[in-house]
């Protein structure tokens, strides 16, 4: 097992295991272990069966597998037991070998995810990398819809909100129906304070562009319950730079863009902060809203370098992770 001299939740440095402060967000203050007991279902010597029987169903999400588990009596992340209902989703690196550098992707999700929450005080679902016994990398999160009884807050996605599936929506219908406007448009339809949730929205969005997720599907946005009668915009989840892992990256996930008549995007030298200045009028902010919003990402943050330069991917991918979100992040400065 390699050893490691940061959190692999909040990478501060000077940790060999969890942080105080990630197991407090994470565990409410458990400590539990970083290693799995068992190794990767992606090591040729692994012993697959062992992996089902600590991991349990697993379920395919696009081209990486999910698993739901929860934390043991002896600190140990273990699958539930029947009837039992996980606490924390489980991503092993993907299998798909169409993907560049798949083995990151699982640190590349966790750096994204703390760039997200700590640097630009966006609400993410809780998360951190865990470890295989064989040393590779897997990512966790904890469920934000189970309470701390256990119980199940209502969540819908944008998908099923706008009633879209394979059958009224053709297969990308993920993709290809609708637009982050008429995203906005669905909050204001649902949520009772909806300007609050809309504001989150077009954080969300920016934050995307400025890390270059071009996988922010209908899917990937969804409104939760968490009991009080009202719908909120749920914590962000599934963030990541997938420029580093596609051989043909996209700017935006949904095919028309930022806007409902679609948008013409050939290089990203198509897109800039006029487009978020009007992307932010559509959906209702205030032009002193969308300066401050706007500015703040286009802001040199260094704490973004330092959790990029003390994440676990390789110092390739480091030098092109900061290096796009910097260009990007440039595109943001002027109109």
């Amino acid at each position: 097992m390699t050893e490691i001299n940061v959190c692999p939740s909040t990478l501060q440095e000077g940790f060999a295991t969890y942080s105080p402060t990630a197991r407090k967000l994470l565990f409410d203050g458990k400590a539990v272990s970083h290693v799995l007991d068992f190794d990767s279902p992606n090591n040729d010597s692994a012993d697959n069966e062992a992996y089902l029987k600590n991991v349990g169903r697993i379920s395919l999400s696009g081209v990486q597998p999910k698993a739901s588990l929860v934390v043991n009596d002896e600190g140990r992340l273990v699958k539930p037991a029947e009837k039992e209902r996980g606490t924390y989703i489980l991503k092993p690196a993907p299998s798909s070998y169409a993907l560049l550098d798949r083995k990151y992707c699982p640190a590349n999700e966790h750096l994204t995810m703390q760039l997200a929450s700590q640097v630009y005080h966006i609400e993410t679902a809780a998360n951190a990398l865990c470890f295989f016994r064989d040393g590779e990398a897997a990512y966790i999160c904890r469920r934000f819809d189970v309470g701390p009884n256990g119980q199940k807050y209502s969540q819908e996605d944008f998908a099923s909100l706008a009633g879209l599936t394979n059958v009224n929506g053709g297969s990308d219908f993920k993709y290809c129906n609708l637009s982050y406007e008429e995203c906005a448009d669905i909050i204001r339809k649902y949520a009772k304070a909806a300007p609050v949730e809309i504001l989150k929205f077009f954080r969300i969005v920016v934050f995307n562009y400025l890390t270059l997720n071009d996988d922010a599907h209908l899917k990937n946005f969804s409104l939760i319950n968490r009991g009080d009668g009202e719908y909120h915009l749920a914590p962000a989840y599934d963030l990541i730079n997938t420029s580093l892992h596609l051989s043909m990256p996209r700017i935006f996930a949904l095919d028309n863009g930022l806007f409902k008549e679609g948008m013409k995007l050939s290089d990203t030298k198509t897109v800039g902060r006029r487009d978020f200045e009007e992307f932010g009028r559509r959906i209702g902010l205030s032009d002193r809203l969308i300066k401050r919003e706007l500015d703040f990402f286009a802001t040199d943050h260094p704490l973004a370098k330092e959790l990029i330069d003390k994440s676990f991917l390789s110092e390739s991918l480091k030098r092109s992770y900061w290096l796009s979100y910097k260009y990007r992040r440039t595109t943001l400065t002027f109109s």
